[in-house]
């Protein structure tokens, strides 16, 4: 799940400026410039990969979602982040990028409808625009702005700019349903669906299909221009996903868990007191699966549609929120996965000296003491952490080390983290797990993907450079092997960090990157 995390002073006083100027001046799309130096570093290095397609099922699709692979940040609702067809496979592959604001501008999460059009939401310090784009030039078919968060106005007004870089609300998390309407939570604490339709003249626009107002349920007190010292409590929507039953879920910060029925717009929720959530969340037939800051949730909907917990399992939070953390516990959206008869699921922890990967089995039926199948420690000790969710397929799980990563500011000057990527399976007989391979990869903040097509793992890297050039490559690893296939330069400077967004592959085999500027792209030429 992409996060946010502090800026400097300096560069706080800088964003207030260029913002100011944005209120009224919205920025021309244009590509995101590079920083210098970018001629100085490798453009391309390694050899173009052969597809070589992996054995195994795709997660089962989603009834009200759109297809998998087309409607959300983690790709289908079991979170896998596994795309059905190819990515990149290197050959003379060329760059694009789409500059979305003066300042910002980052695109996250990134859909497409049933004809390839992207549809994203992009942060601005205006206010999160959605847009629908033309998937070859990524220019704006079609945009509607949201309404501007409350950490917007706390970070300009208090020149505190870590309220927004730690704030996963607004809309950040969104996904695209069974007839490419675009579902999310926006700063008013309303779920809103909007739908794009094209006008006689050709020209597109989008619609608010829904919309239902959450505020009976959620303290909604919060910062504004017209409010800036509330004296009352704001407890921001975070992620919304439909489960099985049609119903929308939607969680909050706070640790408030609800749905709403589309039909009749009865709203349900419940507390888990002292807990918060600050990631996305899976959902299976069998249930939802959510994750707090202290522990793991199963959840099903009562008959009238109030959440449920099926059981509770907590894990190891450590004693402090580490550097490349948004909160003192998982970093991780569930994911939901298995073969044959078994059903898992699988986070990580936030221990102290190494985080661990916890595959649990999902069953209702199970013993809480025969639940966990595993607890495997992973990268460096006192350097390990993830706050982005794994990949799964099949009965293997991928992780990355997102350790020492804070925000844009963490790694100029041609500094970088400590990274790391490894592959975990679960054994065919559900005994334990083992570690398959480990990879030196350094990927600081980014959602990987796999191509299941091509059987190539997708990650945006930044090695260290001692001339103090950042330049930021979408890489291709082997994921039988592990091995890095190939890397190929996106572009230089801060405006190319990902600041936790993810690599989404389009239908059509390009890869998208979420950047602090706009989006990148990423496609073959032959």
């Amino acid at each position: 799940m992409p996060r946010r995390r502090t800026l400097s002073s300096a560069l706080a006083l800088t964003a207030l400026t260029v913002s100011a100027v944005s209120f009224a001046y919205p920025a021309q799309a244009d590509d995101i410039p590079k920083a210098p130096g970018h001629r100085l570093v490798d453009q391309y290095t390694g050899t173009p990969a052969d597809a070589r397609p992996l054995p195994g099922e795709q997660p089962p699709q989603h009834p009200y979602l759109a297809a998998n692979g087309r409607s959300g940040m983690h790709a289908d609702a079991a979170g896998s982040g596994t795309y059905p067809w190819n990515g990149p496979l290197g050959k003379k592959p060329r760059v694009s990028s789409e500059k979305m604001a003066a300042l910002g501008g980052e695109c996250a999460t990134v859909t497409f409808d049933r004809d390839g059009r992207i549809v994203t939401v992009c942060g601005t310090f205006t206010g999160f625009l959605v847009k629908l784009l033309d998937p070859d030039t990524m220019a704006t078919l079609a945009e509607y702005k949201l309404p501007q968060r409350p950490s917007t106005v706390e970070a300009i007004t208090r020149l505190d700019f870590s309220k927004i870089f730690k704030d996963t609300s607004g809309g950040a998390y969104s996904y695209l349903d069974d007839k490419d309407r675009l579902v999310l939570a926006d700063s008013r604490q309303h779920i809103v669906r909007l739908a794009h339709e094209q006008r006689a003249d050709g020209s597109w626009r989008f619609v608010v299909d829904k919309d239902w107002d959450l505020t009976a349920h959620v303290p909604h007190d919060c910062v504004s221009w017209a409010n800036l010292y509330p004296s009352g409590e704001c407890d921001p929507v975070t992620s919304v996903m439909p489960d099985w039953e049609g119903r929308i879920w939607w969680v909050t910060r706070q640790g408030r868990v609800g749905t709403v029925d589309p039909g009749s717009g009865d709203i349900r929720s419940v507390r888990l007191d002292g807990e918060e959530i600050q990631n996305s969340f899976s959902v299976a037939e069998d249930g939802v699966s959510i994750v707090s800051d202290h522990a793991l949730y199963s959840f099903r909907a009562g008959a009238d549609g109030t959440p449920e917990t099926v059981w509770r399992q907590t894990y190891d939070r450590g004693t402090g929120t580490k550097p490349g953390s948004v909160n003192q516990g998982s970093g991780t959206t569930p994911d939901l996965f298995g073969q044959g008869d078994d059903d898992y699921v699988a986070i990580t922890d936030n221990a102290d000296d190494r985080m661990n990967v916890l595959v649990y089995r999902r069953g209702d039926d199970v013993p809480d003491d025969k639940r966990l199948v595993c607890e495997v420690p992973v990268f460096g000790s006192g350097a390990s952490t993830t706050d982005n969710s794994l990949i799964s397929w099949g009965n293997s799980l991928v992780v990355e080390n997102n350790y020492g990563y804070e925000n844009i500011t963490s790694l100029t000057f041609g500094r970088s983290v400590v990274g790391g990527v490894s592959r975990i399976d679960v054994r065919e007989d559900g005994s334990g797990c083992d570690t398959v391979w480990e990879s030196d990869v350094r990927a600081p903040s980014n959602v990987p993907k796999l191509s299941t097509a091509s059987g190539l793992l997708y990650f945006y890297t930044k090695e260290p450079n001692s001339l103090g050039i950042d330049a930021w490559y979408l890489t291709a690893v082997d994921f039988r092997t592990g091995e890095t296939k190939w890397k190929r330069l996106a572009g230089t400077g801060i405006a190319y960090d990902n600041n936790w967004a993810p690599v989404t592959l389009g239908p059509d085999g390009t890869a998208y990157v979420g950047v602090f500027n706009g989006l990148v792209a990423v496609r073959d030429a032959e």
